[in-house]
């Protein structure tokens, strides 16, 4: 073959030597899938690595024989195509050769996907239920339960003209508030289900990945044998904030993981506690959306910047408790105590798609601000907040939030931006569960 033939080849191994030797970035790069830290993870990298393996030397044999082929046996070397039609050989050949492949590869497979398969006699059990767009862990038999959401800084960094760079934030869009707390060694079976639309569970360190079906519970295991943190995300495309969605399980020795627990119980007992002094009480008939006094406050930052547009509602509040002639009426109690919690809710659920100042960003999420449902129609705004919007990002809070919850952002939005709608208390809200039913 002449140098001018062999010009184009040479080019392309240069390409490739120059991408895989010679550039320091491309270097370090990590194109495999990882080996995970649970047994299960380790047996899919070597099935992995196992399939890789036989698919490099089937590549090799297969091109080998077709570049030989087209140099051996080209044209300008006078090659004569063959005459025969068949050959029993090949024809045994390229059937037997296939199947002893497959069968190489579905005999580990096979036992592979049976050992994920089996969350039989595990040591506890957690229910993940999958929200627009957040999760929700339920530690069974340990009353222990709460909402992982996206973390403070990612949040401020997805803003529209943010203040922090996305480039700022470590593990950007990979963190989040209260991560899954598991401890090492023991065998976690998880309960998969959602309260709205299909979500996946995805930790490709556990090598889990399970879809979270509304109305059916998908099980999964995972046993993890080393401290540390582990990331992942949802893996189905869930609706707007798909991509605000992550996963993030630490997993820690007995110990700790004890000591983590107690904690988590002896919060939720002190926030229980403050809930019921100031007159709220747990929740009533909020369908799957208990009361979460373990729930974390509102971002710092984002409180923050909401505290200019809260200020004239909070006022609203006090004019309210004193004009009632009495401070200590419940009346006045009730209504500040309302706008403290649609504070942290809106903060937490609502800020992200209207604002902090209420302007929204039009025309996909309207202005709360200059909304004549929000100044005058109490029924249509319950209604819209309770069952969300269809063809809309708008999502339905009514079984994400509890009655006091719900009352507490409407009696929020109606008070603030310029609004002075008056009070929606969780009767109403309670009233109109019952007439949607």
């Amino acid at each position: 073959m002449s140098r001018a033939t062999w010009g184009p080849w040479w080019a392309v191994l240069a390409v490739v030597i120059g991408i895989a030797g010679v550039d320091p970035v491309a270097a370090q790069l990590e194109y495999n899938m990882p080996r995970g830290v649970t047994a299960v993870s380790e047996n899919v990298y070597q099935l992995h690595m196992l399939m890789f393996a036989i698919c490099c030397v089937l590549a090799v044999v297969v091109f080998g024989v077709m570049i030989y082929s087209i140099i051996r046996f080209r044209h300008s070397r006078g090659a004569v195509p063959a005459t025969f039609h068949e050959s029993t050989m090949v024809e045994i050949a390229w059937t037997v050769v296939p199947f002893a492949i497959l069968i190489s590869i579905a005999i580990p497979a096979a036992g592979t996907l049976i050992r994920m398969e089996d969350t039989s006699n595990p040591d506890m059990t957690v229910k993940v239920t999958g929200y627009q767009w957040q999760w929700h862990y339920d530690y069974l038999d340990e009353d222990v339960e709460f909402f992982s959401r996206l973390d403070e800084q990612s949040y401020l960094a997805r803003q529209r003209d943010p203040d922090i760079s996305p480039q700022e934030v470590e593990n950007y869009l990979l963190n989040v508030d209260n991560p899954l707390v598991l401890p090492v060694g023991k065998k976690v079976r998880l309960l998969m289900t959602s309260n709205d639309v299909i979500h996946s569970w995805w930790v490709p360190d556990l090598a889990v990945k399970k879809d979270a079906i509304p109305g059916f519970i998908n099980e999964a295991w995972t046993q993890i044998e080393q401290p540390g943190v582990y990331r992942g995300q949802c893996a189905e495309l869930c609706g707007r904030d798909h991509a605000y969605m992550p996963v993030v399980v630490v997993a820690m020795n007995e110990a700790d993981y004890a000591d983590w627990l107690n904690e988590q119980r002896s919060t939720a007992s002190d926030a229980t506690d403050q809930v019921l002094a100031a007159g709220m009480g747990p929740a009533g008939g909020a369908a799957g959306g208990e009361f979460d006094p373990a729930a974390p406050p509102p971002p710092a930052d984002v409180a923050a910047a909401g505290e200019m547009a809260a200020e004239g509602a909070a006022g609203a509040a006090q004019d309210a408790q004193d004009a009632s002639g009495e401070s200590g009426q419940s009346g006045g109690d009730d209504e500040a105590t309302l706008m403290r919690v649609g504070e942290e809710v809106y903060s937490t659920h609502c800020v992200a798609c209207h604002r902090p100042d209420g302007s929204g960003m039009p025309p996909a999420f309207p202005s709360l601000a200059d909304s004549e449902m929000v100044a005058s129609d109490a029924a249509a705004h319950i209604a819209i907040v309770l069952n969300g919007k269809p063809g809309t990002a708008m999502a339905a809070f009514g079984s994400i939030l509890d009655d006091e919850q719900l009352a507490g952002v409407i009696t929020y939005e109606r008070n603030s931006f310029g609004h002075d709608g008056g009070v929606v208390t969780p009767q109403d809200i309670e009233q109109a569960r019952e007439e949607m039913q």
